[in-house]
């Protein structure tokens, strides 16, 4: 991929700053990533495999962390959010606050170096955040390697991983993460057609660790 500001911190600070700020005014809480189906395809995906509501889930890159509110909502009640972005964090924490979800869990983490109190989790969940570090432009490909070996100490032996994506194929995310992953799943998303060939703009995968 080309190198792009949309893989910088600085533009995700940037742009939740203005979130922010949007949420303080009008109470907005901002952009849903792949939009609220995507939300609905994970949790009903978690729902049909029977995955425990007390199961420890990470959101990757949370954001405004509205997929962990839904998730509270359908009753799942051992949830982290982590964002490299304090923006961010602050507010995914006003959003918490506003829906009344206080046993959500939020901390600003960088996943490509990250504590070791980040570890342990049944399910890990990432919507877009593998894209942006792609898109960075100093080192991606080591920056995605640094990835793949956060995910494998994250996430529990067995552990589900959830990755929804608009800038890989399934292929391409079979071999990213070819290393301590299997395939479990492709999640159906919406299709588009050009030129006489069909295609998915979204690619979503359900892998499970080794």
């Amino acid at each position: 991929f080309s190198p792009s500001v949309l893989g910088t911190r600085e533009h995700w600070d940037a742009a939740y700053e203005r979130e922010l700020q949007t949420f303080q005014d009008i109470g907005d809480t901002g952009e849903i990533w792949f939009g609220e189906e995507s939300m609905v395809r994970i949790i009903r995906w978690l729902e049909r495999h029977k995955v425990p509501l007390d199961s420890s889930v990470l959101d990757i890159g949370t954001g405004n962390g509205v997929l962990l509110v839904e998730l509270a909502k359908s009753g799942y009640t051992n949830l982290t959010g982590i964002d490299y972005s304090p923006s961010a964090i602050q507010l995914s924490e006003k959003v918490r606050e506003k829906e009344g979800m206080s046993n959500i869990k939020l901390k600003v983490e960088d996943f490509l170096a990250p504590s070791a109190e980040l570890s342990g989790f049944d399910v890990c969940i990432d919507k877009g955040t593998f894209d942006a570090i792609s898109l960075d432009p100093s080192d991606a490909v080591g920056k995605r390697k640094l990835y793949v070996g956060s995910l494998c100490r994250v996430l529990k032996p067995e552990g589900f991983f959830l990755i929804t994506s608009c800038n890989w194929t399934k292929e391409e995310l079979l071999n990213e993460f070819r290393e301590g992953f299997e395939i479990l799943e492709e999640l159906p998303t919406p299709k588009f057609c050009f030129g006489g060939r069909i295609g998915n703009s979204v690619t979503a995968l359900v892998f499970q660790r080794k």
